[in-house]
């Protein structure tokens, strides 16, 4: 399997990883710390260097205590210098726009992106699907319910008896709509949108239900980095205290059939995914 994007085609022979690039001043977890375009270069380049496959850069925060939704000209500022540097330092390295906005994801295209990752998988803005097939990009289609303010709480945290045949009915929907607009099957991935309108219980359901996304025949990426319901596992209130439960998640994910694993915690998941996977390819002779 392999996943195409606006500036090539990249393998899933392996676990990837799309490390995160947020340079927001109230993304949950890491907001305000790159405050600077330097500040982001650095950033970027120990990311790639502890071995991430793609950068996600994002200029606008989902954040669960109630994010502020920014307008596009402010997206636009903070983060097209970021994919214009990029380019500049890394030529050819894939890049990721983290956008609900068309007008933000034409832009990054034009600068240099590949792939964009759009959390609300196009409900949130009706020209997104036509941009990201007119510009041949990559996309990433996440789970969420709700707008930008509310996606990542519990408002619209409501399921049945089966979260996951929810969520797969309604990540069905946004495929559907994608390939309408022509954007061609192999350069689709899902995203569950683990604590995007979900409890912590409904985001364990969800991990554990992995195989029926991967199912669905694309590739499937998950977003536990730092997350809340990890927190809620193991008593770790401050996110950055989330790293090994994060490790957890993304292993039992990978043994479940995902491939592709946004992080914020570059290399501990690149060992620990690497280690799992050698694994995994072994014969155990049974």
């Amino acid at each position: 399997m392999s996943w195409r994007h606006a500036t090539g085609t990249l393998s899933l022979d392996r676990p990837r990883i799309v490390g995160i690039v947020n340079v927001t001043p109230d993304s949950f977890s890491d907001g305000g710390m790159l405050r600077t375009l330097d500040d982001a270069r650095r950033h970027i380049d120990r990311l790639m260097k502890e071995g991430a496959d793609v950068v996600d850069i994002g200029g606008e925060s989902t954040r669960p205590q109630g994010a502020t939704p920014v307008d596009a000209e402010e997206e636009l500022r903070r983060v097209i210098p970021v994919v214009e540097a990029v380019v500049r330092d890394h030529p050819g390295f894939p890049i990721s726009i983290d956008t609900v906005k068309a007008r933000v994801a034409r832009a990054a295209m034009s600068a240099g992106a590949s792939i964009v990752n759009d959390v609300s998988a196009f409900r949130l803005d009706e020209g997104m699907a036509a941009a990201c097939a007119e510009t041949r990009a990559g996309v990433v289609l996440m789970h969420s319910r709700g707008d930008v303010a509310t996606m990542a709480t519990f408002e619209h945290a409501s399921y049945g008896s089966d979260v996951v045949g929810e969520v797969c009915a309604e990540l069905s929907s946004g495929v559907d709509h994608a390939l309408a607009a022509g954007v061609p099957e192999e350069s689709i991935v899902i995203d569950p949108g683990i604590g995007f309108a979900k409890r912590g219980e409904d985001s364990l359901a969800v991990l554990a239900g992995l195989r029926r996304f991967a199912s669905l025949g694309y590739p499937v990426l998950v977003g536990a980095s730092r997350k809340r319901f990890i927190g809620g596992v193991t008593g770790a209130s401050s996110p950055g205290d989330r790293v090994f439960g994060t490790i957890g998640a993304n292993v039992a994910a990978l043994e479940r059939g995902a491939r592709l694993f946004r992080v914020h915690d570059v290399k501990a998941n690149r060992d620990a995914l690497d280690v799992a996977w050698a694994i995994m390819q072994q014969n155990d002779g049974s």
